[in-house]
């Protein structure tokens, strides 16, 4: 039986191991070519990492699996994994047509710079595998020189402005891959669109059902894994689109609901607050306050 625990990869020199590759040159970076890898082995296809994965992939029949999402590689697209994120994949007999590359980073090596903190600086390092990057030829020459010009500098002799220069680099990089994620929001209106409809469905059947009293309001984890997505995709979907934030759109439906509830029952407050997943019939009026400036029985009263 398959044990279900991942294969932990420690050290980048682990991976080049793993996968038949020399040496690194540098224990804690390494640019790999996807086309250099000789072997796949079976005994890390469902692994965690201790170092920073950003790649390009193009693999024809084989299928990653990040978070809870399969994605095919065979059009090549760019992601992004942070140190012990689980990553699987399953790989076809023949991956002689894989190519692209892989940039290996450890933390150590960003220590003490303005990247020490990498995945909280770029949220896209939280973003599972069906919010990838989909890049165009020119974008993706512009990453490739950028990829080069690192495998260049950690080649060369190390001296005193390696590391900050491999670093800038890196930080010149991942500022390309945030204004092209930028354009993709824009770029892809019809499924953005889609996210929205499909966000207002699932408020509106938790809204109108017994949802609330047996599971309280929705929570902005619950919504983004009930659209089957990262938490801070979302978020920035929607900022885009609407300028508001998930919490902020929950809060609108909830106070929607509210107030048909106030103006069209004689139910209590504090039944009302029950049926809408509140504990405490406080919290209720205070967050009705805070949206509409008037208290719950003050926006009772206007309609008497």
């Amino acid at each position: 039986m398959e044990s279900s625990k991942p294969y932990h990869i420690k050290t980048i020199s682990q991976f080049h191991q793993l996968r038949g590759l020399p040496q690194p040159e540098h224990p804690l970076i390494s640019v790999v070519n996807i086309e250099d890898i000789t072997r796949v082995g079976d005994d890390a296809k469902h692994f965690t990492m201790d170092y920073y994965s950003i790649s390009i992939k193009r693999l024809p029949g084989a299928k990653y699996k990040y978070g809870q999402q399969d994605y095919d590689f065979n059009d090549g697209v760019m992601f992004f994994v942070a140190p012990r994120q689980v990553l699987g994949f399953s790989l076809p007999e023949d991956v002689r047509e894989a190519s692209g590359w892989i940039l290996l980073i450890h933390p150590d090596f960003l220590w003490n710079t303005t990247l020490a903190n990498l995945s909280a600086k770029y949220d896209f390092f939280d973003y599972s595998v069906n919010e990838a990057l989909f890049l165009s030829a020119k974008e993706e020459a512009i990453l490739d020189n950028i990829i080069t010009n690192i495998r260049q500098e950690y080649h060369s002799n190390i001296d005193k402005f390696s590391k900050q220069i491999i670093v800038s680099q890196i930080e010149s990089l991942l500022n390309y891959c945030e204004r092209f994620y930028h354009r993709q929001f824009i770029t892809r209106e019809k499924a953005n669109d889609q996210i929205l409809d499909r966000l207002d469905k699932i408020l509106t059947d938790s809204f109108d059902s017994d949802y609330l009293v047996h599971k309280g309001i929705p929570t902005v984890q619950s919504v983004s894994e009930a659209l089957n997505m990262s938490v801070s995709y979302l978020s920035r979907v929607l900022k885009l689109l609407t300028g508001k934030s998930t919490q902020q759109l929950i809060h609108e439906k909830l106070i929607v609901k509210a107030k048909e509830k106030l103006s069209t029952t004689d139910l209590a407050v504090s039944e009302i607050a029950y049926e809408l997943g509140f504990e405490h019939p406080q919290s209720f009026s205070k967050l009705f306050k805070t949206k509409t400036n008037f208290s719950p029985l003050e926006f009772r009263r206007s309609f008497s």
